[in-house]
C-alpha cells in the first residue's frame, strides 16, 4: 500500500501539522479507469463495481459446469486422462483466483479503496433468514430495555446489534451457515488478509429520519483520539488499514435517500489521515467531495478501513436501513469484538456435520468455519500447548477440521475444544 510522504517530515511520528488539504486534494481527485480493473463490470462515482456471478464465473472457470468428464463406466485410461483434466481445471482456476485477488488488492490499496459488489448474496432468502435473526435479536434487546450506542452516531438513533456473528450462531445455527458460506465474501476477505482471517458482524440499522454519522477513519488507529493516535510512529499509521477490512451486507433495498455510506475514494493513499478526519477543513472537503452509492438487497461494498467514509442520513418514511456491518480482522491483529468462538463453532458443528453427510462441498464448508473458528493458533501456553510437527500448534479450525474429516460427535469436539482452551491458559 503506498501513501505520498508528508512534504519536509523527517520525523518518526506525525503531527496535527502535517495535515495539508492540498496534498489531500492532490491524492483524492483523480478518476478510477475502468481499464486497470479488467474484471470490474463498471465504475460508478469513482468506485468500482463488480458483477459477483463474473466473478464467481472467472474464479470457477466453468469448473462446475464439466461435471462429466467420466463415462459411468470408465475405462482406466478414461479415469488417468479425467484425473489429468481436472488437475489442469483446478490449476487453471487458482490462476485466475490469484488474478481477481490481485485485482482487488490493488482496488483496496492504491485503487479507490471501495469496491461494490452487485448481486453477492444471489439467493435472497439466505438474507432474508438472517434478517428474521437480526429482528429477534433487536427485539429482544428492547424487551430488556437495552439501547445500543453507536461510535459516530448519537445512542438510541439506529439500533445496533453489537457481536452479532456469536448471537446469530448461537439463535440460528443453520442461517448463519448459510450466509457466511458466501463464495464472495471469503474471496474478497482471503485477497486483502490471507488465511486466518477473523470475521465480526455488527448489525446496523438506520430508522427513517436517522441522521448521518460524521465522516471518520475506522478501526484500529481510527477508534483513538487525535493525541493517543500520535504518540504511534508513521510506520504503524501504514500498517494498521491491512490489518483489518470494512464491509457492509444491503439486507434491504438502499436508495440514496436512505443514506447508504457515504465515500472519499483514494482517501486511505493520505498519510497522515488518521490524525486529519476530525479537522474542520477535512470535514467541509468530504462534504463537499464524497461519493454515495445505492445498494440493492444481497449487494455487498468493502472498503479499506482507512477511506474517509460515513453513514449516511436516512430521509425516507419507511425504510428501515439494515446492514450487516462487517470487520474483518487479519490472523496478525487484533479484532475490535470478543467472540465467543468456542460456543460459535459447537453451535455450528452439527449443521456442518449434516452439510457434508447431504454432500456439501469441501470449500463450502470451509468457508463456514473461516468465519466461526479461531484461525491462528497464538497465543498459546507453549509449555502446555507445544509445537507438534511443526512450529505452531493446531489452531482452533484445524481442530474443527479434523473433527469434520473424522466426523466426531458434537459432544466429542465439544471436549476436545474445551481440552484446547484450558491448554492455553497461563
Amino acid at each position: 500500500m503506498s501513501f505520498t510522504s508528508v512534504p519536509g517530515r523527517s520525523a518518526a511520528r506525525l503531527t496535527g501539522q502535517d495535515c495539508d488539504l492540498d496534498v489531500f486534494r492532490s491524492l483524492v481527485e483523480r478518476t478510477t479507469d475502468l481499464a486497470d480493473y479488467p474484471h470490474a463490470a463498471a465504475v460508478e462515482g469513482n468506485v468500482l463495481v463488480y458483477d459477483s456471478a463474473r466473478l464467481r464465473a472467472t474464479v470457477d472457470g466453468g469448473r462446475t459446469v464439466r461435471t462429466d468428464l467420466v463415462r459411468a463406466e470408465p475405462a482406466p485410461a478414461d479415469l488417468v486422462r479425467a484425473d489429468l483434466v481436472r488437475a489442469d481445471l483446478v490449476r487453471a482456476d487458482l490462476v485466475r483466483a490469484d488474478v481477481v485477488r490481485a485485482e482487488l488488492v490493488r482496488a483496496f490499496s492504491d485503487g479507490p479503496g471501495v469496491v461494490v459488489l452487485r448481486g453477492a448474496f444471489p439467493d435472497a432468502a439466505v438474507v432474508d433468514r438472517l434478517t428474521a435473526v437480526f429482528d429477534a435479536l433487536i427485539a429482544a434487546q428492547h424487551a430488556s430495555g437495552a439501547t445500543a450506542g453507536d461510535h459516530f452516531a448519537k445512542p438510541g438513533a439506529n439500533d445496533r446489534v453489537w457481536n452479532a456473528l456469536e448471537k446469530a450462531a448461537l439463535h440460528d445455527p443453520e442461517a448463519f451457515a448459510d450466509y457466511y458460506a458466501n463464495d464472495v465474501l471469503a474471496l474478497v476477505a482471503d485477497s486483502w488478509l490471507g488465511p486466518g482471517y477473523q470475521v465480526t458482524s455488527q448489525v446496523n440499522v438506520v430508522n427513517p429520519g436517522g441522521a448521518a454519522q460524521s465522516p471518520h477513519r475506522d478501526y484500529h488507529l481510527g477508534f483513538l483520539s487525535d493525541e493517543a493516535a500520535a504518540a504511534y510512529p508513521a510506520h504503524v499509521h501504514r500498517l494498521s488499514p491491512v490489518l483489518t477490512l470494512q464491509g457492509a451486507v444491503a439486507h434491504c433495498d438502499m436508495p440514496v435517500e436512505s443514506g447508504p455510506t457515504l465515500y472519499l475514494p483514494y482517501s486511505q493513499t493520505y498519510e497522515p489521515g488518521y490524525l486529519a478526519w476530525r479537522r474542520p477543513e477535512f470535514q467541509a472537503y468530504f462534504a463537499e467531495r464524497h461519493v454515495q452509492l445505492p445498494l440493492a438487497k444481497g449487494d455487498a461494498a468493502f472498503f479499506n478501513p482507512a477511506v474517509f467514509h460515513a453513514a449516511g442520513a436516512n430521509r425516507t418514511a419507511g425504510v428501515r436501513r439494515t446492514a450487516n456491518l462487517l470487520q474483518v480482522s487479519s490472523a496478525f491483529g487484533r479484532a475490535m469484538e470478543t467472540v465467543d468462538r468456542e460456543a460459535v463453532v459447537n453451535a455450528v458443528f452439527p449443521v456442518l456435520l449434516s452439510r457434508r453427510s447431504r454432500g456439501a462441498g469441501a470449500e463450502w464448508l470451509e468457508r463456514v468455519v473461516a468465519a466461526s473458528a479461531e484461525g491462528y493458533p497464538f497465543p498459546t501456553n507453549l509449555d502446555a500447548d507445544p509445537p507438534v510437527g511443526g512450529l505452531a500448534p493446531p489452531s482452533q479450525a484445524d481442530l474443527v477440521r479434523q473433527a469434520l474429516r473424522e466426523e466426531w460427535t458434537p459432544q466429542a469436539l465439544r471436549n476436545a475444544l474445551w481440552a484446547g482452551a484450558a491448554r492455553r491458559t497461563s
